[in-house]
């Protein structure tokens, strides 16, 4: 019985690194499309996260179900509750990137990006992607120097969006009512996508520390600690 509680663990763990990867792929092509002006592709992205809301549900009513059939303690406990919490992240990160499409597929066959602002989105949009796929690698395998990655990548996430900000507030700024609402909103989406994602990386800090108080230098040390660990193994 104990081997099958635990494989019903791994599969709540092998659930979640797919919907992260189902979340890395849309978060990609809604900021192509946001690009681009694509808006096939937009509609894809918007038909596609009913898919990833479907994964969350079945994954949280598959971790209920363990709740009330086994009782987990001590770390098996910390597993299901991880998933759960996690799971309702990266749901909200699936929306982020449908938020991002819906902006593409409003303005069609406008560009949604404001003139002066290119720049700016593509870089958001390389950090977002490149968050996500590094998330997907945290959940795959627990290495916590991918927690470290994505807590300094949301730093430069926050700097463009604050940047935005600026640059719609200044007396330089001369887009209209329409662009000013599109790009706050898209740097709001943005800026999100990437919070949600250091929620997560948190949360398998705890789950590999069982400390719920986690900041940024928690990570760092829990990353840290654990690639001197790996060294030293290594060398035994």
């Amino acid at each position: 019985m104990r081997e099958v509680f635990h494989q019903s663990l791994e599969e709540l763990q092998k659930q979640l690194v797919e919907i992260a990867d189902l979340v890395a792929v849309s978060i990609e092509k809604a900021t192509r499309s946001f690009a681009t002006s694509d808006v096939a592709l937009a509609e894809e992205v918007i038909a596609d996260d009913a898919h990833i809301d479907e994964l969350a549900v079945a994954l949280d009513e598959q971790a209920i179900n363990i709740l009330a059939r086994e009782q987990p303690v001590a770390r098996d406990l910390r597993i299901v509750i991880t998933a759960l919490r996690v799971s309702a992240s990266l749901e909200r990160m699936g929306d982020m990137s449908e938020h991002i499409a819906q902006l593409a597929r409003l303005r069609f066959p406008e560009r949604a990006i404001p003139k002066g602002l290119k720049n700016t989105f593509t870089k958001m949009g390389e950090l977002d992607v490149r968050i996500a796929r590094t998330l997907a690698d945290l959940l795959r395998t627990q290495d916590l120097r991918f927690a470290d990655e994505i807590r300094n990548a949301d730093d430069d996430v926050d700097e463009l969006h604050a940047s935005v900000f600026e640059k719609v507030l200044s007396d330089n700024w001369k887009g209209e009512a329409g662009a000013t609402v599109d790009a706050t909103l898209a740097s709001r989406y943005h800026e999100r996508f990437a919070d949600h994602a250091v929620a997560v990386a948190k949360k398998v800090v705890y789950l590999a520390t069982g400390d719920w108080a986690v900041d940024d230098e928690t990570i760092t040390l829990a990353a840290e600690a654990q690639a001197e660990a790996e060294a030293g193994s290594g060398h035994a």
